[in-house]
């Protein structure tokens, strides 16, 4: 525990200092989080019996940054079409030896981490972009935390045991709670919607900012290991520290535009 405090005393503000400082720092930050991401994830691939696509999927991946720091988001479509040709092809010239599962497994890592993780590029960039990550990252750590300490504390039902025979409904639905309660805080800081959007939306991202923990662990579970990497003393890699903001920055990015 000591060693996972340290880390988080070391990462956050790291985390916290380049968003603010935004352009070249965020688009760092991004490449970097997103494609360790990446390797975790085509690593974890590769212990299920899926040849990892390394050269294509970083390719893939390089290209949607560059158009999302270059502010060509209107290529992402078609690249992500040409992405989808692109697998299906490879089963079509070199089947069997390339399969169904290999395809889709190297198909959807890119879009699993880089693509969902290059959101945070985007709402920084936009007007109190600043106001809106540090809002996304509040929530999340306010769900994570909660759920954890409420889960401890009170956890008699589990929740997944398959996935995660550590976690409880009652750490959830604390989770969820604190999530709310932070997003009507927000609420009163940030304006510019009703409160009841907000409620919406924190319920939104503290199911989902669940959801994305329980995914990755049952992608971990999947190959019967207990971190997706080591990279992070004491918390493991990099998806075991971003996997609950994973699936919540795009959407913390497309309601911030709805209602900003």
């Amino acid at each position: 525990m000591l060693i996972r405090t340290l880390s988080a005393l070391v990462l956050v503000p790291i985390l916290l200092g380049l968003t603010y400082l935004g352009g070249l720092y965020i688009a760092l930050l991004v490449t970097i989080i997103s494609l360790l991401a990446l390797k975790e994830t085509l690593a974890i691939g590769q212990r299920m019996g899926y040849k990892a696509w390394y050269i294509s999927t970083g390719v893939f991946s390089i290209v949607w940054l560059l158009l999302i720091f270059q502010g060509g988001t209107q290529w992402l479509l078609p690249l992500l079409l040409a992405w989808l040709l692109f697998a299906m092809g490879k089963i079509a010239i070199y089947y069997p030896n390339v399969n169904l599962g290999e395809a889709a497994y190297n198909c959807f890592s890119p879009l699993y981490t880089v693509a969902l993780l290059s959101h945070l590029y985007l709402i920084r960039g936009l007007t109190e972009g600043m106001a809106w990550a540090l809002f996304t990252f509040i929530m999340v750590w306010a769900t994570d935390t909660f759920a954890y300490l409420i889960g401890r504390a009170m956890g008699k039902h589990l929740l997944a045991p398959q996935v995660s025979p550590k976690k409880t409904i009652e750490g959830s639905l604390g989770g969820l709670f604190f999530c709310i309660l932070t997003g009507i805080i927000g609420w009163k800081i940030i304006g510019g919607a009703p409160w009841s959007a907000y409620l919406v939306v924190s319920i939104i991202v503290g199911i989902s900012a669940q959801i994305g923990d329980l995914f990755e662990s049952a992608l971990k579970r999947s190959v019967s290991i207990k971190d997706s990497g080591n990279l992070i003393p004491g918390h493991g890699g990099i998806l075991d520290r971003f996997d609950s903001l994973i699936f919540v920055i795009p959407i913390m990015y497309y309601w911030a535009l709805i209602v900003g």
